[in-house]
């Protein structure tokens, strides 16, 4: 029991500081691309330093608000879990108690704040674009292009959750695939999807790729 309650506070934890990281990228991007001259003076190391702690801070209080109920449920049995790993909505219908209130709380805290974070980020890449349309149309491209590995890897983790998280106590068939989507996946490819936007890695590569067809022409 104990030790599939470690597995939703960290997930939660890590989820919900994500999330935050994830806004908080969106608004370094926004100043990168809106106010480039000022860069440097609005996400200077203070600002950064706090964007880091809020986002752990985030996340230990949203897995907290829902783990500090999780705990005193009572477990009557069987104890098993229909999934690759413990989660809030599959450990909650194993509860032989009445539930409703927390059902509600998980679909809140995690559905709702997944579906908000989502759309606030949307905006944010909206935003982004029409200002940067009005100053220069030629700029228009290279915006895209800078906020395409952010916007790719955020539909990527947000979308499965709030698939899961919006009807988290109704079954579907591919509950399962979403979950290993998600927590495998999705964090196997966001270095990948970063790393080739990086003008340096790219070079990087391309010499590599040179270098190693010399090595066989030899």
């Amino acid at each position: 029991l104990w030790g599939c309650m470690a597995q939703m506070f960290f997930l939660h934890f890590l989820g919900g500081s994500e999330m935050t990281l994830l806004i908080v990228m969106a608004v370094d991007r926004y100043v990168a691309i809106c106010r480039p001259l000022h860069y440097t003076a609005i996400m200077n190391r203070r600002v950064l330093l706090g964007s880091v702690l809020l986002s752990w801070a985030v996340g230990f209080v949203h897995t907290m608000s829902q783990m500090v109920f999780m705990a005193t449920l009572p477990f009557c049995g069987p104890n098993v879990v229909d999934n690759i790993f413990c989660d809030l909505p599959l450990v909650i219908k194993l509860a032989c108690t009445e539930t409703y209130v927390l059902e509600l709380l998980v679909i809140a805290d995690s559905g709702l704040l997944s579906f908000i974070c989502f759309v606030l980020l949307l905006v944010s890449y909206t935003v982004i674009l029409v200002t940067v349309r009005r100053q220069s149309s030629g700029g228009l491209s290279k915006a895209l292009s800078t906020l395409s590995a952010h916007i790719t890897v955020v539909t990527l983790f947000f979308g499965p959750c709030i698939f899961i998280y919006a009807w988290p106590f109704r079954s579907f068939s591919v509950d399962k695939f979403l979950s290993v989507f998600y927590s495998v996946i999705t964090p196997l490819l966001n270095p990948v999807i970063y790393t080739l936007r990086n003008q340096e890695m790219k070079s990087a590569m391309s010499r590599l790729r040179t270098q190693h067809i010399s090595s066989r022409q030899i």
